[in-house]
């Protein structure tokens, strides 16, 4: 099993690229950073959600600090987690996923979540009660632009006429969607847009252990050759839990740093480095 940290990219934390190189440099597989745009600073916002912690509304952009931290590595897997696709428009996000993945050498792990905030999704022209159809048409559309030479796309969400893009990915495909979620419909979302599932740690673990069973049997059902791989996000950093991931077949799990300054992040990772030793391959 691969183990990876996530980080809040906040404007007062740790600067990505050295966060990266502290990530590569104890052994682990991944880095994934999450993003959002913006926080609304209304009440309706602030009732439906509660007071937030500083590092949502201060986050760098989510392809700038990937850049950095790509950069600053040799061979350290970048993911987003997640990018928030139905705020983003998919002709630019191709072009940012493709030059990140080609410059990279094919480093990127593309997590994508529809969101959760129903004022910061609408900001973005989006109605919140149709964010996830929205990001299954985005995506696709993405992989088009991505696999296609002249790319076009006619949906109810996305639709564009035949287009050139480059830089194409450094896999022809495109770097591995990781579908994020655990609803009882997404299932259904891996097998139709994504490449992996990427659910949040929480659910417990036999739960966990039936439904990736299930997916990975739809997945064959389906014409899959190979089992869908799972990514735990947010798993707790103990060696008990971890191992009870790995024995149901989880491929990765992502631990939280925290958003905080170099010291303590630093101290964090240290902390949880000798993990690397017994469950990353």
């Amino acid at each position: 099993m691969k183990l990876g940290i996530a980080m809040f990219p906040a404007d007062f934390a740790v600067r990505p690229d050295e966060l990266a190189r502290a990530v590569e440099d104890r052994g682990f597989e991944s880095l994934f950073l999450p993003e959002h745009t913006h926080m609304p600073a209304t009440e309706r916002t602030r009732a439906e959600v509660g007071e937030l912690p500083a590092h949502f509304s201060r986050t760098h952009d989510l392809f700038v600090a990937l850049t950095y931290a790509a950069a600053a590595t040799r061979s350290l897997r970048v993911g987003a987690g997640i990018c928030l696709v139905p705020q983003r428009d998919p002709i630019v996000t191709a072009k940012a996923v493709a030059s990140l993945d080609a410059l990279s050498g094919g480093r990127v792990l593309f997590g994508v979540g529809a969101g959760w905030i129903s004022e910061e999704i609408a900001h973005h022209g989006t109605d919140p009660g149709r964010r996830w159809s929205v990001m299954a048409e985005r995506v696709k559309a993405m992989r088009r632009i991505w696999e296609d030479d002249v790319a076009e796309f006619h949906g109810e969400h996305v639709r564009f006429g035949p287009l050139w893009s480059w830089p194409k990915p450094h896999r022809p495909s495109g770097p591995p969607v990781l579908v994020g979620g655990s609803g009882p419909l997404v299932a259904s979302r891996v097998l139709d847009f994504g490449d992996e599932w990427m659910p949040h740690a929480g659910m417990p673990v036999a739960e966990l252990a039936e439904r990736v069973a299930k997916l990975r049997a739809a997945g064959r059902a389906a014409g899959r050759a190979d089992d869908v791989p799972v990514t735990v996000f947010g798993a707790e950093p103990e060696p008990a839990h971890l191992a009870e991931l790995r024995d149901i077949g989880v491929n990765r799990a992502v631990l939280y740093a925290p958003p905080a300054d170099a010291e303590a992040v630093h101290r964090f990772l240290d902390q949880v480095a000798p993990l690397t030793a017994a469950f990353s391959n």
